[in-house]
């Protein structure tokens, strides 16, 4: 696997020159009645919108896609790119759509009647994509194979706690042990759950989305054949219950070289290019034909400062070292102004239908601040345990360049106050591994959220149950506070907590936080797609897709 994280990893990118080294170049009431994703071809104007829509079909789509994948099933391998491809086969019992609402997907519509209970009615209008009828035992047993750890390692502990009974004709309901706000995403495909056939768990022990046992779902495309690594092709199924989709065929590659998915694109070979790298912008923007779109992505890069090992456990080092970064400058050099500088863990997107994007940027603004200032971080260093300095490593995955760039900045950086810091580049299974390591002081983090719950990251990173997270951070407030908001049901006041809980983590420096990321992708002048947004390829994203006219 070759893909930036979301959750379920952890769990699913020049060069510089003076004082930064200036660069160069992330209830109770009944949800029913919901829209299932469109399966129309009509286009309309708006963000990725394209020329006139044709209303033909588009036969064949092909697209490049930034990583190797060696199983197409999240439960088993969960980088953001397992989730997009299985988004197009496989469905859960609610889908999260292009401005982050949750809707009936495989449930038709859902209820609380209570803070720890979700019922759920079962369409009974939905078949595989092989043409057999969805039945209430191929949704029991989808549910029992995502609470396996063995099925589902990467996602079976958010079903922690969980009991699932039939209780009607065509209603499940999930009792949860405690109340947990961030549960409603949980059966989604963005998140948790993708339904297959019993008997298509049964016959491969569980263990799906090989070669051997390509995918089976309920959503619009079957996938005809798959090769680890290399690439996956699904058609059209027919079966869907939300209609024909635009595309009948989607080819999707696996070209994780940046200079040859632009050689693709060039050629034409590629309708649709996923992951467009910040340096060669202007060249895919400069592709006849092409178009490139940006969009904040929800993902968080940030340091991990390690508390339980010296010297990183020392405030002052921490503070010396937050110092010593230009996140403006990152942002607007590095990043070409294709991100934001993040001021807390929440991603300002995940606060939506409670805040604007800008209206949580602000809020988020209150969380403490660390500006960069080399006088600033030579003064914390003389604070500090070490005021001579000392040598350590900070790894980056190799999918991450633009990562090692604001690494070689900092370095610069702290090489001034007498800090040496070695940046190195490792291939991203490797990354993953050390991750959790318990020994090294300084870790990236780069995390891709794949919810629209604000506290997705922030529980995983400050909450210190009922697992010590990864900075080893440990502070009451904090873990009362996002106690209080896994059980509140004012959405506002949940919100709130999750920001406070930042707020109060924030003076201690657990983590810093670097930027709040934008993906771009390219798309031919021949498809457009509707609604584009961050959550867009969580769903069936071909769906959204339609043939257009050049201009």
């Amino acid at each position: 696997m070759n893909t930036p994280l979301s959750r379920r990893d952890l769990l699913r990118r020049g060069a510089g020159a003076a004082a930064i080294v200036s660069l160069a170049g992330l209830l109770d009431a009944c949800r029913g009645g919901g829209s299932a994703p469109s399966a129309s071809s009509t286009g309309t104007a708006g963000p990725g919108a394209a020329g006139k829509a044709t209303g033909q079909p588009i036969k064949q789509l092909t697209v490049g896609l930034p990583a190797t994948l060696s199983n197409l099933y999240p439960g088993q391998e969960a980088g953001i790119y397992n989730y997009y491809v299985a988004a197009l086969t496989m469905e859960g019992l609610v889908y999260i759509d292009s401005t982050g609402a949750t809707k009936p997907a495989i449930a038709s519509s859902w209820s609380r009647p209570d803070a720890q209970t979700y019922v759920y009615t079962i369409r009974d209008d939905a078949k595989f994509t092989d043409g057999t009828l969805l039945t209430m035992e191929d949704v029991l047993y989808s549910l029992k194979m995502a609470m396996d750890a063995k099925a589902s390692p990467n996602t079976a502990s958010y079903f922690s706690g969980a009991t699932v009974k039939q209780t009607g004709k065509n209603e499940i309901t999930i009792k949860l042990s405690a109340a947990n706000e961030a549960f409603e995403w949980v059966p989604s495909a963005a998140d948790s759950l993708w339904i297959a056939p019993k008997a298509f768990w049964e016959k491969h022990k569980g263990q799906i989305g090989t070669a051997q046992a390509l995918l089976v779902g309920t959503g619009p495309y079957r996938v005809t054949s798959f090769q680890p690594d290399s690439s996956v092709t699904l058609k059209a199924s027919g079966t869907w219950w939300a209609g024909k989709p635009p595309v009948e065929t989607i080819e999707i590659n696996f070209i994780a070289d940046d200079n040859a998915r632009f050689l693709a694109q060039k050629s034409g070979s590629l309708d649709m290019a996923f992951g467009v790298p910040l340096g060669a912008m202007a060249q895919w923007q400069g592709l006849p034909g092409t178009r490139v779109l940006s969009v904040p992505d929800r993902s968080w890069a940030g340091l991990i400062f390690n508390l339980g090992v010296a010297p990183t456990s020392d405030v002052h080092v921490r503070r010396a070292i937050a110092h010593c970064i230009d996140r403006d400058a990152v942002v607007s050099e590095l990043l070409r102004g294709q991100g934001q500088v993040a001021t807390a863990i929440s991603t300002p997107e995940q606060f939506a239908g409670v805040y604007t994007a800008q209206q949580a940027t602000a809020k988020l603004a209150a969380v403490p601040q660390v500006g960069f200032s080399i006088e600033d971080a030579k003064a914390e260093l003389a604070k500090s345990s070490v005021p001579h300095g000392f040598t350590t490593t900070l790894e980056y995955p190799n999918t991450g360049p633009q990562l090692g760039t604001a690494a070689l900045s900092l370095a610069a950086n702290l090489k001034q106050i007498g800090i040496t810091l070695q940046v190195k580049e490792v291939a991203l299974s490797q990354w993953l591994a050390n991750l959790g390591a318990a020994k090294q002081p300084l870790r990236y983090m780069w995390y891709f959220n794949t919810t629209p719950d604000p506290a997705e990251l922030v529980t995983y990173l400050l909450y210190n149950k009922p697992a010590a997270n990864l900075a080893g951070y440990v502070n009451a407030q904090v873990d009362s506070l996002l106690g209080q908001a896994v059980t509140e049901t004012d959405a506002a006041k949940r919100a709130d907590l999750i920001i406070q809980a930042q707020q109060a983590a924030g003076a201690d420096l657990p983590y810093l936080p670097l930027w709040w990321g934008k993906t771009l992708t390219a798309f031919s002048s021949s498809v457009g797609v509707r609604g584009y947004s961050s959550y867009t390829f969580e769903s069936p994203w071909a769906a959204s897709l339609y043939g257009a006219a050049s201009a």
